[in-house]
């Protein structure tokens, strides 16, 4: 039971490749936006060669049109596991979705009901007023929680103002209680951490990557679906900004711009996540240590 996690672009999903092949494991993905199909490039899914080698779960389970939650996510995820094992091959997670990753490791905070008056209250203001003044406002009560939630992420900005005006208290002293909780599994969990200069080199790289692989073309065939994408796909960094640019609100420069400072924002969110998580064996990789010397310091690691 290994888990590989690290910011976006750091490297991680190679580790986790490596180690699944050297190991004779099988993979889950632990990511919001690989569950949907046909979103490839935007997200950085290992390549269908890759997926011949090791085989990997929680990846295009769900059409772009269709809603994912992080609770649908561990019941696939705990399932694939039982799976995985029952046939006597390692488990390596790999990903960076840190809400995804904490459920894995800790099972679901629930938190108070839902009240869909507020929801739907809260949904208008942020269409009324845009989304940032929705997180302004949750940094005002619970910084914790705004540090934590990316800026673009509707359903967890409109859920933790919800918390908050069910219970008058902020999510996050409830996630707090929820931390002192142990692993449901005896994880060995692996983190791949650099300088981060280097890390927003790395995601700026990425990006310039993605829009040169198609990623332009990637969105425009998506929006030209019958079924329209559900608002977790539209909010989607590199997704997001590609609409507006197609939409005419945003050149393209101003788009990929806006990708590399969306996703550097993303970064600084998962590091703040990552703090919180117990038992971390981080390995520090150099700005010019190639990947198969992380790949060797992380077997040592697995062989202690």
């Amino acid at each position: 039971m290994i888990l590989v996690l690290g910011v976006t672009a750091s490297g991680k999903a190679r580790l986790g490749f490596e180690l699944a092949k050297s190991l004779g494991g099988e993979i889950i993905s632990v990511d919001s936006m690989k569950v949907y199909r046909r979103m490839d490039i935007g997200t950085a899914k290992a390549s269908p060669e890759a997926r011949q080698q090791v085989p990997h779960h929680l990846i295009d389970v769900v059409e772009p049109s269709e809603s994912f939650s992080v609770g649908l996510f561990l019941e696939k995820a705990l399932a694939a596991i039982d799976d995985i094992r029952g046939r006597g091959r390692p488990v390596v997670a790999v990903g960076g979705t840190a809400l995804y990753i904490k459920a894995l490791l800790y099972g679901l905070f629930e938190g108070p009901g839902g009240d869909e008056l507020i929801r739907a209250e809260l949904r208008a203001q942020a269409q009324r007023d845009g989304l940032s003044k929705l997180h302004e406002a949750l940094r005002r009560i619970d910084p914790h929680a705004a540090d934590r939630i990316d800026p673009n992420d509707a359903k967890r900005i409109i859920r933790a103002l919800e918390v908050f005006r069910l219970t008058g208290k902020p999510i996050s002293s409830f996630q707090k209680q929820f931390d002192a909780q142990q692993p449901m599994h005896d994880w060995t969990i692996l983190g791949l951490r650099r300088e981060k200069a280097e890390e927003s080199r790395r995601m700026n790289a990425r990006v310039r990557k993605m829009v040169e692989l198609g990623l332009v073309q990637e969105v425009r065939s998506l929006l030209a679906e019958d079924r329209p994408l559900s608002r977790q796909a539209r909010c989607a960094i590199g997704y997001a900004e590609i609409i507006e640019h197609l939409q005419g609100r945003m050149s393209l420069e101003d788009a990929v711009e806006e990708i590399k400072k969306n996703t550097r924002r993303l970064a600084k969110g998962q590091r703040t996540w990552f703090k919180t998580f117990k038992g971390v064996c981080w390995i520090d990789v150099g700005a010019q240590e190639p990947a198969e010397a992380v790949i060797e310091r992380a077997m040592r690691e697995l062989d202690r």
